[in-house]
């Protein structure tokens, strides 16, 4: 979803800004800051996920959801093979 931002900066940044703008042809100045302000918080989330111990990073997303349906039957029925 896309919102309207007003700023009120130096016209001499303006101006360096709408001159890279002109010499990098297919970006625009809104996309310019986007990427900017993106690049300021993206340090910022991954600091986050920083602190998510190693060991949980790397089982994320191995599990198949919904593949158990009831843990304590499955191992139960898993035991019973076993020791047969």
């Amino acid at each position: 979803m896309e919102s309207k931002l007003t700023l009120k900066l130096d016209s001499g940044a303006i101006g360096r800004a709408k001159r890279y703008i002109r010499d990098h042809r297919g970006y625009s100045l809104s996309k310019l800051v986007e990427n900017y302000f993106n690049s300021l918080t993206r340090k910022q989330f991954r600091d986050k996920l920083d602190t998510v111990p190693p060991i949980v990073s790397e089982l994320a997303g191995i599990a198949k959801k919904g593949t158990i349906k009831n843990s304590k039957e499955e191992y139960t029925d898993y035991l019973i093979r076993k020791y047969e």
